[in-house]
């Protein structure tokens, strides 16, 4: 498992063997069943997770019971609270898994002292974060300022890897729309 991070970090961080050995030496391998919590509403999160094989999502229960979708990860992407983990704070969400996955596990404290420790991890990190609040923010505004068709299309076309993988209700959360809505966006999409 940890052959793949290693890899990508090789491709994305460019470290050198003696940094990927200062990386294995902290990571956590898991395999998570689908249908298995990484994070539960109330626990704090204390890692960061690197996805190496899986599909998992990040949701919030509203007081109606109604799932409210944030987002959706997979291979190569990272996932955790960050609200929970930057304020070691009871975290307000879950994170489940939606496939058998597979996860690189980094304790804060670890990750921490990687990115004091080593310069091309913390450059790297610090992009990734750039790239989060940017895609955080253009999903603000396709949130307040898309019709339903527009966030479905938005969607496909952002995530074409992803969109296959997920339940029509789950897409429906995550855009913010009814299931019903979503289904005849959807018949009226195909039909174009």
């Amino acid at each position: 498992m940890f052959k793949a991070f290693e890899n990508y970090l090789r491709e994305k961080a460019d470290l050198n063997a003696d940094e990927i050995e200062a990386v294995r030496m902290v990571c956590i391998e898991r395999n998570i069943r689908k249908r298995q919590y990484l994070l539960q509403e109330g626990d704090i999160c204390h890692y960061e997770c690197f996805i190496v094989k899986g599909c998992m999502r990040m949701y919030g229960v509203g007081d109606d019971g109604v799932e409210h979708i944030l987002r959706f990860a997979v291979e190569n992407w990272w996932i955790s609270d960050r609200e929970s983990y930057n304020n070691a704070t009871p975290s307000r969400c879950n994170i489940d898994t939606l496939e058998n996955s597979e996860v690189i596990l980094i304790d804060k404290r670890d990750f921490n002292t990687l990115l004091t420790t080593i310069p091309k991890f913390k450059i790297f990190v610090d992009s990734l974060l750039a790239k989060s609040y940017d895609a955080i923010q253009n999903r603000v505004m396709s949130a307040i300022s898309y019709t339903a068709e527009e966030k479905y299309q938005h969607f496909i076309t952002r995530f074409p890897d992803i969109f296959h993988r997920i339940p029509l209700h789950m897409i429906a959360s995550y855009l913010g729309v009814s299931r019903e809505t979503l289904s005849r966006v959807r018949s009226h999409y195909v039909q174009k």
